[in-house]
């Protein structure tokens, strides 16, 4: 399934429909007085967040949802029927914004979310309403009212545990795939993760976490260059970050560095989220590699996705950072949203 993270699309909910003007015409009863039901109110538009959905590939195809108007209100007293309400699923995770103000209406992380986005039109009042002593046979009804309608755009960012970064080729997509289900592109050149992937990896008997892989930073991708800007935003809400170097970087100390300069542009708040550096590769490693001391309270752990070498402690690690966040309450956002906003 192509991966789609944007969309944009109309919601228009439905019009409510229009009160009647009746009058009672019974037999020995010429002259009535007024009974025009009321008209149904439209349907609303809502949005629903479904646990199986992890694309916006469809409105791309679909663009427009409209509900139904409410049905006109009839003699005898007899309300219209409201219209069908429209539901929208859409993969959880999704922003929502007003496309013109750019004012983020929702932010959709839970499962089964929903939220009423677009109201229906209230129904009009039929004659019958507006008979008074001095007035006893009005002509006239209320109008349904308008329902509302706004151009919507989405912006899906990936729910995951874990979010894998770094430079391309740095063994990202190796690691997902030996480490879970996942089952991405991998060769021996960069740029192969085009879009990203996520994996369930099992740890132990009962219990697992997700990760996700994102397409390799690059140099100046805060600025738009390479992938990065795309897909950063993708690990925004992962609990920490697994930094990925290769054992045969040229120099492991100026990549780390390079790679936190690029996620603290992009946004500041990722730097916030704990993290731990893994060195990849090891099973092509120079014998004589010194792995450097990177930074104060920041584990630095060895694998080989090959090999198998320390694959059990980076879980026993990710498991355990993992945990720890679970228990503790999710700190705010912050204006990170707003920031990025059009």
């Amino acid at each position: 399934m192509k991966f789609v993270d944007s969309a944009s699309i109309v919601v228009q909910a439905g019009d409510g429909g229009k009160g009647c003007v009746s009058f009672r015409r019974e037999k020995f009863v010429p002259k009535g007085g007024p009974d025009g039901g009321d008209g149904g109110r439209g349907g609303h538009v809502w949005l629903r967040t479904n646990r199986q959905l992890t694309t916006l590939l469809d409105f791309k195809y679909k663009r427009k949802y409209i509900a139904v108007r409410g049905v006109h209100g009839q003699g005898a007293r007899k309300t219209g029927r409201d219209g069908a309400d429209v539901v929208i699923q859409v993969p959880c995770g999704t922003l929502v914004r007003n496309a013109e103000t750019h004012e983020v209406i929702a932010d959709l992380t839970g499962e089964d979310q929903e939220i009423l986005i677009a109201r229906g039109g209230k129904g009009g009042k039929g004659n019958q309403h507006f008979a008074t002593p001095t007035r006893q046979a009005p002509r006239f009804a209320e109008p349904g009212q308008k329902g509302e309608g706004f151009v919507l755009d989405f912006e899906l960012k990936l729910m995951a545990d874990v979010g894998l970064v770094g430079f391309p080729n740095a063994g990202k997509s190796t690691l997902i795939s030996v480490l879970s289900a996942a089952k991405p592109k991998i060769a021996d050149y960069p740029f192969t993760t085009l879009v990203p992937n996520l994996g369930i990896v099992r740890y132990e008997e009962y219990k697992s976490f997700v990760m996700a892989d994102i397409p390799g930073i690059i140099e100046g991708a805060a600025e738009g260059r390479g992938l990065g800007l795309q897909f950063l935003r993708h690990i925004e809400r992962t609990k920490i970050l697994a930094v990925l170097i290769s054992a045969d970087s040229p120099d492991i100390t100026e990549e780390y560095r390079t790679l936190l300069g690029e996620l603290g542009k992009f946004e500041r708040g990722l730097l916030d989220k704990p993290r731990v550096v893994v060195i990849t590769k090891m099973d092509i490693a120079a014998e004589d590699l010194e792995i450097p001391d990177l930074e104060k309270g920041v584990r630095v752990l060895s694998i080989s996705s090959v090999s198998g070498q320390g694959l059990k402690e980076l879980k026993d690690e990710l498991w355990r950072e993992v945990s720890l966040r679970e228990r503790a309450p999710e700190p705010p956002e912050g204006e990170n949203v707003q920031a990025n906003a059009g």
